[in-house]
């Protein structure tokens, strides 16, 4: 199972998040999208998930707070109370034992960003 976690600001369009998840589904092809609850219904976030097919998991803050995130960004830390957003969401929607594929992506004009984990199966 490998979750796309993405972290978004509310004025990130679907370029923004479609050139993340493209950036980070360089490394594996996800089965979900994931991110924070709140930004699930947004028009960028849903048009992503019609043009990937993907379904998606909405992640409460509480399971994004709870993940051990690689990279920091303190816009995301003040928000969230989390490195980053995107890989948290990755972490959470993949579940128990799921590890970063890498650190999170960031699109060309920084509105988005974008994270892969995986949980193999046991």
């Amino acid at each position: 199972m490998i979750a796309a976690g993405l972290g978004f600001r509310r004025s990130a369009t679907f370029a923004s998040l479609f050139d993340a998840y493209e950036k980070a589904s360089g490394l594996a092809l996800p089965d979900c999208l994931a991110t924070a609850s709140d930004k699930a219904e947004t028009s960028a976030f849903q048009a992503l998930a019609q043009a990937t097919s993907l379904p998606i998991a909405q992640i409460t803050n509480a399971s994004i707070q709870a993940q051990s995130t690689a990279t920091q960004s303190e816009a995301s830390s003040a928000a969230r109370q989390t490195g980053s957003v995107a890989e948290a969401a990755a972490l959470a929607a993949a579940g128990p034992g799921a590890r970063l594929l890498g650190p999170r992506v960031v699109s060309d004009d920084g509105f988005a960003t974008c994270a892969l984990a995986e949980r193999t199966a046991r």
